[in-house]
């Protein structure tokens, strides 16, 4: 039976999808996953068709067009949509927005234009016919309705069947279209110095364009014959005039990675085999993680494992922190499994991540790289997924869905059969709490053999500092062994993290702290550009001359940043090298890999920044790190501070002493005492985790419990206060009556960060043992709340959450 209606879900916050008219010219094209453009309101957006059926129009809008020969969103894919949906209790038009590149979606209005009036038939299509010649030959739908008083979509799609017109989209917000290129190819074999002297004559340009196509192999790009070869269009136009060549337009794959070899593969070790072999065990729908020290040769793991499942036509999903993805991992990637590799990143462009899309789900490439949303990939054939550092805050989602892509890549292996990776040096708890479940397989040294680094911590209670550093944090003992790593020759890591120049500006006088006007936080100094900076809004102002409490012109920058820290080095170190590594030095294309490059060919002798420096580098020169200050956030409001701290520590401490000098670690601290650095210190993960994990037991935190932050924004600070009072009111009625005593609701309370961009916010929890219950009073206040709505407060329902800040 034909199908005549269809429902579509559309990238807005509602929680049920539209349903629209199948036109009888689309209905062999619209189907389950299919992206479809729809009438919504006054304007036309664009939608993912969820199901079809046959049943009555009535009154239903019509679907208005189908742009892409064949469904976008595979089957599996929307199941997991559905899954996610549910799970982060989010709208599943805004779950499916997460899933796709950003430029296949927007509004968009349908364009029609005269291409040949002669086949338009009578009645009301040539009426149509004659309204867009009278419009200059073009117009869009909304003014062709208006001006004929009736619908035209449906008669346009006849239209356009016969070759009347031609439809399209104006802005072009269905995403770029396929990027073409000439190619030129030879069609006659002239094999004989004869036969090119009979062909060619005394044109010679002509002969020698030709010789250098046959020698590439009989084909090539005419922008390469002429932008590298220097060969003119005259010339390229004359071997097609002589019917020795031909040209026509192919589709090229727009991929800034093409040019990056793969590296060969090193040979395993035996503990490496050892894992290879229990990744190739892992039945369909099974996990297991790969609990590695850092240097202990994880990814050549990941790769071996799945070489034999790319060899057999099937696809791979490999996930790495956005920070991580750099040419360096793709080519360790494609030296294992060749140049089926599409990558998938935020610093690609729209028309790159497109391509990279269209080609996975083509099935033209088996392998996707790239970071959080890379997870819906449209890999086709998956059998596997590997989480690369899953620990990682980074694959946390930070807007709807709030979804995590570790746990959705368990989920959908679960639904495709595929199998799960998850690896670190330093496992979040969660994953650590279910090794019942996922079973962990060790690498507990590194492949080199070489010990982990000593690493030593600085009392800076009682450590003697340069008296020169002012400021920034720096021991005797740090500069002396910066010294003779420098004075032998050796790379030095220094991890600080926090960027800019100082944390805060205050005056002289009066004490005044300048603040963000946005956000309840301190600005911070930055040197270059001179600027006061908020890092979570944006906002940016110049440096003052003068308090504007008490009139003062002098202030003085207090805490440090790695702008400071960088100024401090060159005065101290005047003959090093040096390379800053933060937000602001790496905010261009590729910048994170041209301080690599720079480093890994010994033209750098200290790199410094943030946390970006302490996961996946792989040097061998850098013998010392030292981190300045481990106490930024160890005492942070966050039930994941001591956590987040042990992960830094012993992440950047493993950069250290991956060549044949060894390496060492210092880090400069205030609380020596604390477990998480104790822990950090012996390499101990294993003596955290039980001490952590009895740290979270009262009051109760994940992995204990499941948890949701319910957090609560808007521009009026005692509406805010007041909405938060009343959400939390509601909750604690509907615990009451459905879950009693299972469910707890805590709070509300004043976030820590009480102001982000101009918007007050308040939260509270919602946290239980049974997380399906939590789930499904998760999913069902998050519709049905006060305040959910429109309105100008905000309520956010942020499941498993990473902060709570």
């Amino acid at each position: 039976m034909i199908p005549t209606t269809c429902s579509v879900a559309l990238p807005i916050p509602t929680a049920r999808p539209y349903a629209y008219a199948i036109p009888p010219s689309l209905a062999d094209r619209v189907a389950p996953g299919a992206r479809v453009v729809v009438p919504v309101r006054t304007r036309e957006l664009v939608g993912i068709v969820l199901e079809v059926e046959a049943a009555p129009v009535d009154d239903l809008r019509p679907v208005l067009l189908v742009p892409d020969p064949a469904p976008l969103v595979p089957g599996s894919l929307l199941e997991l949509a559905q899954w996610v949906s549910r799970y982060y209790a989010a709208p599943l038009g805004l779950t499916l927005r997460a899933m796709l590149p950003a430029a296949l979606w927007g509004a968009s209005r349908l364009v029609a234009e005269v291409r040949d009036s002669h086949l338009a038939p009578g009645g009301v299509s040539r009426e149509v016919v004659e309204a867009l010649q009278r419009a200059g030959g073009r117009a869009t739908t909304g003014t062709l309705r208006r001006r004929l008083k009736r619908p035209v979509w449906d008669v346009l799609q006849r239209l356009a069947r016969v070759g009347a017109v031609t439809l399209e989209t104006e802005p072009p917000d269905l995403g770029p279209g396929p990027q073409t290129e000439r190619i030129l190819t030879l069609t006659r074999l002239l094999p004989t110095l004869l036969e090119r002297d009979r062909a060619f004559g005394r044109a010679l340009r002509q002969r020698a364009a030709y010789e250098a196509v046959d020698a590439m192999g009989g084909e090539s790009t005419v922008r390469h014959l002429t932008d590298r070869l220097g060969f003119s269009a005259a010339v390229v136009r004359g071997l097609v005039q002589r019917k020795v060549a031909r040209i026509e337009e192919r589709e090229r794959v727009r991929d800034p990675f093409a040019g990056v070899a793969g590296v060969a593969p090193a040979v395993p070790t035996a503990a490496q085999r050892v894992a290879i072999e229990a990744i190739r065990k892992l039945g369909p729908g099974q996990a297991l993680t790969l609990f590695g020290v850092t240097g202990s040769g994880k990814t050549l793991v990941y790769l071996e494992a799945l070489r034999p499942v790319v060899e057999e036509g099937k696809g791979v999903i490999v996930l790495v922190p956005e920070i991580a993805l750099t040419p360096q991992t793709v080519a360790r990637v494609r030296g294992v499994l060749g140049d089926s590799v599409a990558v998938l990143h935020s610093g690609l462009s729209d028309g790159e991540r497109i391509d990279a899309w269209r080609t996975l789900a083509a099935g033209g490439r088996r392998v996707a790289v790239g970071a959080r949303s890379a997870v819906f990939a449209p890999v086709r054939h998956l059998a596997a997924v590997i989480v690369d550092e899953e620990h990682d805050a980074s694959y946390k989602q930070g807007e709807l869905p709030r979804y995590h892509a570790r746990d959705v890549a368990l989920r959908r292996a679960r639904i495709e059969g595929a199998r799960v990776v998850l690896g670190s040096a330093t496992p979040s708890l969660e994953t650590w709490a279910a090794r019942q479940r996922i079973p962990v397989v060790t690498l507990p040294t590194r492949v080199t053999a070489q010990p982990l680094p000593g690493v030593t911590l600085v009392d800076m209670r009682t450590e003697r500092r340069v008296r020169e550093a002012g400021a920034v944090p720096w021991s005797r003992t740090l500069d002396d062994a910066v010294r003779e790593a420098l004075d032998v020759g050796d790379q030095v890591l220094l991890l600080l993290n926090r960027r800019g120049f100082a944390h805060f500006l205050q005056c002289y006088g009066c004490g005044f702290v300048w603040q963000c006007p946005s956000c309840s936080i301190s600005l911070t100094v930055h040197r270059i550009p001179a600027r006061l900076r908020c890092h979570y809004c944006g906002h940016d102002a110049p440096l003052p001359e003068a308090c504007p409490e008490c009139g003062a012109t002098a202030q003085r920058s207090r805490g440090v940043g790695t702008q400071l820290l960088e100024r401090w080095l060159a005065e101290r170190l005047a003959t090093a090298r040096l390379a800053r590594m933060d937000a602001d030095t790496t905010s261009g294309k590729w910048s994170h890999q041209r301080i690599l490059d720079a480093v890994a060919r010994r033209e750098v002798d200290v790199l410094l920044g943030t946390q970006m420096i302490a996961k996946g580098l792989d040097f061998p020169g850098v013998t010392l790190v030292g981190v300045i200050n481990a106490d930024i956030g160890l005492n942070l409001p966050d039930f994941r501070a001591a956590e987040r701290t042990f992960q830094l520590i012993a992440q950047v401490a493993g950069r250290a002493g991956r060549g044949p000098r060894g390496g060492r670690v210092l880090v400069q601290t205030h609380t020596p005492q604390h477990y998480a650095l104790q822990a950090a210190a012996s390499h101990d993960f294993e003596a955290f985790a039980t001490r952590e994990f009895a740290a979270r037991r009262v009051p109760p935190y994940p992995p204990h419990v499941g948890l949701v932050n319910i957090l609560v924004s808007g521009l009026d600070e005692r509406r805010v206060g007041d909405a938060a009072v009343e959400v939390t009111e509601w909750l604690q009625g509907l615990v009451s009556a459905r879950a009693g005593d299972a469910v707890e609701v805590v709070g509300p309370a004043p976030a820590p960060l009480a102001r982000i961009k101009q918007r007050w916010r308040w939260h509270a929890l919602l946290r239980a043992e049974d997380r399906t219950l939590l789930g499904r009073v998760a999913r069902y206040a998050a519709r049905r709340a006060p305040h959910t709505g429109r309105g100008p407060i905000r309520v956010v329902f942020d499941r498993d959450p990473v902060s709570l800040l």
